[in-house]
């Protein structure tokens, strides 16, 4: 039996759980962005799971060793100097009672931002980082209209690159889970950071080499945001933990590919075609995990409805018009695991 003082319970008293898993899915799609074909498998991925990895995606992996260790050093030091740090959260994710076992940095992907605020060595991998992974966002949206036959080819990829492109970029830090707690809560996982999906276009993330990130699998092997509720009900599936209609998997780290997630605005510019992600990270008792994202988000008074040209005759709009800065707005005001888009959904008849 374990028996925790109360100042070691208080230390545990910003905690969630989610039922334990060890099951690897093995069935991730793997794209290679030089591959003559990647445009039809970069559509096909996001239709069938809205979420793969991409190799000779063009990012040195200098620099995402050199972001990664900055990181490192500045997660390292004492609480009260990274509390000075601008954008650093420590366990509660946003206002409205969300928690996790994750400090963070959540930035401006803007380079002037990123200039101002960050010491030199920090800064500069930043930069270099940032810079080519935008890139790699970019691309990947030209394969996606390229195999959409969209045009222009640039459809999507222009609104990362307008100069008021409001887009993110955070770096998290899971540290390892300690081990009273494990036995406190046995059978379940410490939730590092709770279900969602990412409200933007699109997202690109880089890991270390340690386990923790989970996706949620829908009947037919898609992972869904139309799914609605925690998703994290107890039960088992044939590959990991089922909740609902869906199956949450662990995702095998591969800390030399990047991985793409489909936003919340992408599936309705496609009406529905693509589904963003629902994904979680499960806090880990041995080793830390730190994570890199990139959300590719447009101008915030971009106006967000399905394109014009992938809509067939006859064919409804699945959701009502909105901006970003009206989605925005929405999904700060809202707990992590909410079926955002669900209040911009179109009823029957509507």
């Amino acid at each position: 039996m374990v028996v925790l003082s109360q100042p070691a319970l208080d230390q545990f008293s910003l905690i969630q759980t989610c039922p334990y898993s060890t099951s690897l899915f093995n069935n991730i799609p793997s794209i290679d962005l030089s591959s003559p074909n990647a445009n039809a498998l970069t559509v096909e991925a996001c239709q069938g799971f809205g979420f793969f990895k991409v190799t000779n995606h063009g990012v040195p992996l200098e620099f995402m060793t050199n972001l990664e260790s900055e990181a490192i050093k500045f997660f390292n030091l004492p609480r009260c100097e990274k509390d000075k740090a601008l954008g650093y959260g420590n366990r509660r994710i946003g206002p409205n009672g969300d928690v996790g076992w994750v400090e963070y940095l959540l930035l401006s992907a803007s380079p002037k931002l990123i200039h101002q605020k960050n010491p030199e060595s920090f800064r500069n991998a930043l930069n270099d980082y940032v810079s080519s992974v935008k890139r790699v966002a970019s691309k990947v949206l030209k394969l996606i209209a390229q195999g959409l036959r969209v045009e222009p080819r640039n459809a999507f990829s222009h609104l990362l690159k307008h100069q008021k492109s409001d887009s993110l970029f955070r770096i998290n830090h899971y540290p390892p889970c300690p081990e009273p707690l494990q036995q406190l809560i046995s059978g379940q996982n410490v939730v590092g950071f709770g279900e969602h999906t990412d409200p933007q276009l699109i997202s690109v993330l880089r890991s270390n080499n340690i386990s923790g990130l989970e996706i949620c699998l829908m009947s037919g092997g898609c992972c869904s945001s139309d799914s609605v509720g925690s998703g994290s009900g107890s039960g088992s599936g044939r590959d990991g933990i089922r909740g609902g209609d869906c199956t949450w998997v662990s995702v095998p780290p591969d800390d030399d590919s990047l991985f793409i997630s489909v936003g919340d605005c992408l599936q309705v510019m496609t009406n529905g075609r693509f589904k963003s992600v629902r994904h979680r990270v499960s806090a880990n008792n041995l080793n830390s995990r730190i994570s890199m994202i990139y959300f590719g988000g447009p101008p915030l008074d971009t106006k967000i409805a399905p394109l014009p040209q992938l809509m067939e005759e006859g064919e409804e709009s699945l959701y009502q018009e909105f901006t970003w800065e009206d989605y925005k707005k929405s999904a700060y005001n809202s707990k992590l695991g909410d079926n955002r888009l669900g209040f911009f959904q179109k009823s029957s008849g509507q």
